[in-house]
């Protein structure tokens, strides 16, 4: 720590989800010390990332694509517990096996130019002055809630899919919701076993996924999302560009009339929706599953975003300053993603660091 109470170290790493563990992870393998050469910050109040506040009904047979840590496989794992459970154990032993030391929780609040080359990462828990910043914020801090006409009339509950509670709660219950993704018609499944009806809405027609996902696909999905971040433009989820995976209880639910989707509607009612050729449906919760944004307001004051709204990235660097690496945004979103993002962005951080100052003119 200097005269001035700021502490210095090489890395810090926001964010102890998925994609933080992975680089702090590798940050170890390269033979840095956490709390010495590196510190983890994490805002959530306990190990799990955004899996622990995934809703109880969400069981971890349930999830699709969980992809383990490096170096520590999750196994034994029953798919009958809740997800939030079972990931945030397995997150909590990592965290212990591999001595990572997360702090938490602890809000970053900024991050600035400091001096001599250094960034300036302003906490909860006092200031660290860093030659690198690996971002691994991720986005479950911004659900994103669209508005439309009428909005503020609707006499029944509006919530957004981060604070879905379960299906039980839906019991008798007309309810709308809103959102194509995996999140969507997972709720929408539950909630029609106990609701008194539900009408399910989304802004472009479903994509369904036949037949298997291999190494291929997956890739060129990524490609489409990179391209966007390459542009500095705001990336879109993997998810998006996959579409949906045709299950057996996808399958049931559509032959049940479950998924029968009904175009984005033109404005929001006191009694429910409405659209403009005059249909309307009668609903006494709206529930939002309409995905979340990248958490990355902290960064604001470094000016990154391009003029399309993002952050241009080239792998996991930001194009507009070389100390700062962004992994669980856009391409790396996903497990396996996050992975190889917090492994990419180690390789650069360590060729970062191994650079000689430069020599200031006499």
């Amino acid at each position: 720590m200097n005269d001035f109470g700021v502490r210095d170290v090489d890395v810090v790493v926001v964010g102890a989800g998925q994609a933080g563990l992975s680089a702090a992870y590798h940050l170890r393998r390269t033979g840095l010390e956490p709390e010495h050469d590196f510190v983890v910050l994490d805002h959530a109040p306990r190990p799990g990332g955004a899996w622990q506040f995934r809703w109880p009904s969400l069981t971890y047979g349930k999830v699709h694509g969980m992809y383990a840590l490096p170096g520590m496989e999750l196994v034994g794992a029953d798919p009958e517990r809740p997800s939030s459970d079972v990931i945030g154990e397995y997150f909590d032993s990592y965290e212990e096996v591999f001595d990572l030391r997360v702090h938490r929780p602890v809000d970053v609040r900024a991050v600035r130019e400091g001096t001599g080359g250094r960034l300036l990462v302003e906490s909860s828990e006092g200031t660290y002055a860093t030659r690198a910043l690996i971002n691994a914020t991720g986005t479950w801090d911004r659900p994103f809630l669209p508005r439309y006409p009428g909005q503020e009339t609707f006499l029944g509950r509006q919530l957004h899919t981060a604070a879905y509670p379960g299906p039980g709660a839906f019991a008798g219950l007309r309810v709308v919701v809103v959102g194509g993704g995996a999140s969507g018609t997972q709720h929408l499944m539950e909630i029609a076993e106990v609701a008194a009806a539900t009408t399910w809405v989304t802004r472009k027609e479903p994509i369904w996924r036949e037949g298997p996902f291999g190494e291929e696909q997956g890739r060129a999905a990524v490609a489409l999302v990179e391209e966007r971040v390459r542009q500095g433009l705001p990336p879109q989820s993997v998810v998006s560009v996959t579409g949906l995976p045709l299950t057996d209880a996808i399958r049931s639910a559509r032959a049940r009339g479950i998924l029968d989707r009904l175009p984005m509607f033109d404005r929001i009612t006191p009694t429910g929706v409405a659209w403009d050729d005059g249909r309307t449906v009668d609903a006494d919760v709206i529930l939002w599953a309409t995905g979340f944004r990248a958490a990355i307001d902290h960064l604001a004051p470094l000016r990154l975003r391009e003029p399309g709204g993002g952050i241009q990235v080239e792998g996991t660097r930001a194009v507009r300053d070389e100390r700062i690496h962004l992994v669980g945004y856009g391409p790396s979103a996903s497990t396996i993603g996050a992975n190889r993002a917090g492994r990419a962005a180690v390789t650069e951080i360590r060729r970062l660091l191994a650079r000689e100052p430069e020599a200031v003119p006499a």
